[in-house]
């Protein structure tokens, strides 16, 4: 199946195979309504602040999901220059600002520490983004993403960027997810998708007794089309969290720093406003999916029908 997030939105990627870092951009309609949930103790990111209910910002013009911990921010300056170059972002009288939101995953214990993406790859990620056709596991954010380190790193398995997507009586979601956990992958059964390769010998996989920096993280974007205020959008950004809390065991620990953003495009203008509490399952399901899709091998992106 093509990967898509829902029209309107490009996704695009930019990877270092060979240094095993990378970042990946998402450039959404304009007229979005944005908002963030953060569940993880130590989050890296920039521009978050903006998308608190009390700031007056509701759109922004570019999501930047990205490798390189903090140093991989960099690349966001890659982003705004792009935008800016093509007359998207926050009119004032003086200049055309975009507003471009960033969460940072840790990869460099993946490959070379001292290289991350900076303002070339952030750049370069927006000359890559397609609405649809994006490549999904090993690749931009999710190129040095691992997951199940709970038992210890020498034990984690690959991770990556996958998409989902759920839909429910003429309602639908779509997200994004560069997912490099602590905990394993879970499926909706209960089963492993991605886990440690250690043995396992409790049912509840017990974390690590110290980690000197927390180096674990899901980051999220889920898109949902409904007329939605800021406040309920950053609802459905809680809603996302929990597609972490049921695909990943176990979710938002002390050592993640997950975080997940939500965007609502206006539809058409004969469209009633949507139920916030008939989209909530359906973010939740698509952002679980999405985790999932990120470490299937090979990636399984068909639409969950609540």
């Amino acid at each position: 199946m093509t990967t898509r997030l829902l029209p309107g939105f490009r996704i695009g990627h930019w990877s270092d195979p060979d240094r095993v870092s990378g970042c990946s951009v998402v450039l959404p309609p304009r007229g979005n309504v944005t908002s963030c949930d953060v569940r993880g103790s130590s989050p890296g990111s920039r521009e978050l602040t903006l998308l608190d209910l009390d700031r007056r910002l509701t759109e922004v013009h570019g999501i930047l999901l990205t490798g390189g911990s903090a140093f991989g921010l960099a690349a966001a300056t890659g982003v705004v220059e792009w935008l800016e170059e093509h007359g998207i972002g926050y009119e004032t009288a003086v200049a055309t600002i975009p507003i471009v939101p960033a969460a940072v995953v840790f990869d460099l214990g993946a490959g070379s520490p001292d290289h991350r993406p900076g303002a070339e790859a952030g750049r370069s990620a927006c000359e890559a983004a397609v609405e649809a056709g994006f490549d999904v596991g090993r690749v931009g954010a999710g190129t040095g993403a691992t997951v199940g380190k709970w038992a210890g790193r020498e034990h984690a398995v690959p991770g990556g960027f996958g998409v989902g997507h759920a839909s429910h009586d003429g309602l639908s979601a779509a997200a994004v997810a560069v997912v490099n956990s602590v905990g394993d992958v879970i499926d909706a059964d209960g089963r492993v998708v991605a886990g440690t390769s250690a043995p396992k010998a409790r049912m509840t996989p017990p974390l690590p007794e110290e980690q000197d920096v927390p180096m674990n993280t899901v980051l999220a974007v889920v898109a949902v089309e409904a007329r939605l205020d800021k406040q309920q959008v950053r609802w459905l950004a809680g809603r996302g969290s929990d597609g972490i809390t049921t695909s990943v065991r176990p979710a938002h620990t002390r050592y993640d720093g997950d975080v997940v953003f939500a965007l609502a495009v206006p539809p058409g203008d004969d469209d009633p406003p949507a139920d916030p509490d008939a989209l909530g399952p359906l973010v939740t399901a698509a952002v679980a999916e999405a985790v999932r899709s990120a470490v299937r091998r090979p990636p399984e992106n068909d639409v969950v029908d609540l």
